[in-house]
C-alpha cells in the first residue's frame, strides 16, 4: 500500500524538476537579455555612464532577490511573480533612460570601461543559464552565483554614479568579476547535479 502511494509522490517529483529549471532558466535568461540592452545602449550613445549605472543599481536588487529567492531551491509563485514585477521595472527604465534627451559618448574612454564591465556580466549570465540549462547547476549554486552577480552589478553602480569610471573602480569591479568567474566554473564542474 505504501508503494502505491509512493509511486504518484516520485512522479511529480520527477516532473516538477524540469519546471523549476525551466523558471530558473527564464529569469536567468532574463537577466541577459537586460544586460545586453544596457550595453547595447551604451555602445550606441542612447546610454550615459551614469543611466548605465543606475540601472546595475536596479540590476543589483533583481538578482539579490534571485538569490533570496533560490536559497531554498525553487521560485514560489509569490517570488516568482515579485521577480518578475522587478525586471519590468529595470527593463521600461532602460527603455526610458534610452529614449530620453541625455545622450553617452560610446567612444570615450570611460563609457568603454562600463561597457567592457557590462559585457563580461552578459557573459557570466549565459555561462549561468547555460548551466542551469545544462543540468550542471542546482538552483541553490544559481542562488549563490546570483548574489555573486549582485556584488558585481554594485560595483559597477558605485563606479559609474558620477558618471565616470576610472582605472581603479575598473580595475576593483574587474577582481570582483574575476572571482565570479572562478565561482562559475567551480560550481558548473562540482558533482552536484541538477536533480
Amino acid at each position: 500500500m505504501k508503494t502505491a502511494k509512493m509511486i504518484p509522490l516520485l512522479l511529480v517529483s520527477f516532473l516538477a524538476a524540469p519546471v523549476f529549471a525551466q523558471s530558473t532558466a527564464t529569469e536567468v535568461k532574463r537577466d541577459v537579455n537586460q544586460q545586453q540592452r544596457i550595453e547595447n545602449g551604451l555602445k550606441s550613445g542612447q546610454l550615459n555612464t551614469r543611466e548605465a549605472a543606475k540601472l546595475e543599481h536596479e540590476e543589483t536588487r533583481v538578482d539579490r532577490a534571485q538569490a533570496n529567492a533560490l536559497k531554498d531551491g525553487k521560485f514560489s509563485v509569490t517570488e516568482k511573480a515579485r521577480i518578475e514585477q522587478m525586471q519590468n521595472k529595470v527593463s521600461n527604465d532602460i527603455h526610458a533612460d534610452r529614449t530620453n534627451a541625455q545622450t553617452g559618448n560610446p567612444d570615450s574612454t570611460s563609457s568603454k570601461r562600463m561597457q567592457a564591465d557590462v559585457q563580461r556580466n552578459v557573459n557570466q549570465e549565459q555561462r549561468i543559464e547555460a548551466g542551469v540549462k545544462n543540468g550542471s547547476l542546482t538552483n541553490h549554486e544559481v542562488a549563490k552565483l546570483e548574489r555573486g552577480q549582485a556584488r558585481i552589478d554594485a560595483k559597477e553602480a558605485v563606479a559609474g554614479h558620477d558618471g565616470h569610471v576610472s582605472a581603479a573602480e575598473q580595475a576593483r569591479v574587474q577582481r570582483t568579476e574575476n572571482r565570479q568567474s572562478r565561482r562559475i566554473h567551480r560550481q558548473k564542474h562540482d558533482a552536484q547535479q541538477r536533480g
